[in-house]
């Protein structure tokens, strides 16, 4: 697999047009989110233009009540209860981590086939990750996280209704497992081919997390749902203070 990189993120700003001056405490922002019904459920919103950044609430200032504000997070394509992450169970790397992907989205149409790396704004999230350690005063120590890419090819005649419920419901399975930071899914092109990814806390995580019956099902559907499934497995370390941060291919040591 072709897939490892070391960035230096730039001391400029990145690309996002995050503007913490609206904001009177970018802290607070930080663990006090906008509540999930009050955010888009739509799916292309929430895959392609990161809508669930919204609920960090930095571009609406101070606006919100207390009855709007909450500490689950919006982490999926999926805006409804079941799927959501609290903040409050993670540790604090994680958690920034996971404030950080909330921007996360691809920035190539042919994300499917196209280079991982290449295919979604790293930069960006990990320009933001930096910030966010230096709002709350947290001095950043390398973590390596896990990740997981499925690329896939469906058959061409799929019961469609069938494939949502098994991903919907395995992904609360995974929410609800713990350590699950990210799941993220693309929508399939002319040629059926689409891809998807997870990034969790650890590879411990992962694994706890698809032992429920729901992914049970999903593997035991996979020859009915598509014509090939490429799994494939990757770490993602982020270096001390952000300085710098790699994908690689999985390698037990």
């Amino acid at each position: 697999m072709a897939i490892d990189t070391t960035t230096q993120l730039p001391s400029c700003t990145a690309s996002t047009n995050l503007d913490l001056s609206k904001t009177t405490s970018p802290q607070l922002a930080l663990n006090r989110l906008v509540r999930h019904d009050l955010i888009t459920t739509d799916f292309d919103e929430l895959k392609f233009r990161a809508a669930a950044a919204r609920q960090l609430g930095f571009d609406e200032g101070d606006q919100y009540t207390s009855a709007e504000l909450d500490s689950r997070l919006i982490v999926s394509p999926y805006n409804t209860s079941p799927h959501l992450l609290d903040l409050n169970t993670l540790d604090t790397q994680s958690r920034l981590l996971t404030l950080a992907l909330a921007y996360f989205k691809p920035i190539t149409d042919d994300y499917a086939t196209a280079d991982y790396l290449d295919s979604f704004n790293w930069d960006e999230v990990f320009h933001l990750l930096r910030v966010f350690s230096k709002v709350e005063h947290h001095t950043w120590t390398t973590q390596t996280f896990y990740v997981v890419s499925f690329r896939s090819k469906l058959q061409a005649e799929v019961d469609n209704d069938y494939l949502h419920a098994l991903d919907a419901h395995s992904h609360q399975e995974a929410t609800a497992s713990g350590g699950l930071l990210k799941y993220w899914f693309g929508t399939k092109n002319e040629k059926r081919e689409n891809l998807a990814t997870c990034i969790w806390r650890n590879r411990n995580d992962a694994r706890l997390g698809g032992q429920g019956p729901w992914h049970a099902k999903a593997r035991a559907a996979g020859r009915e749902l598509y014509e090939h499934i490429v799994f494939s497995t990757m770490k993602l370390v982020v270096e001390n203070d952000v300085a710098s941060w790699r994908i690689s291919e999985w390698v037990n040591e």
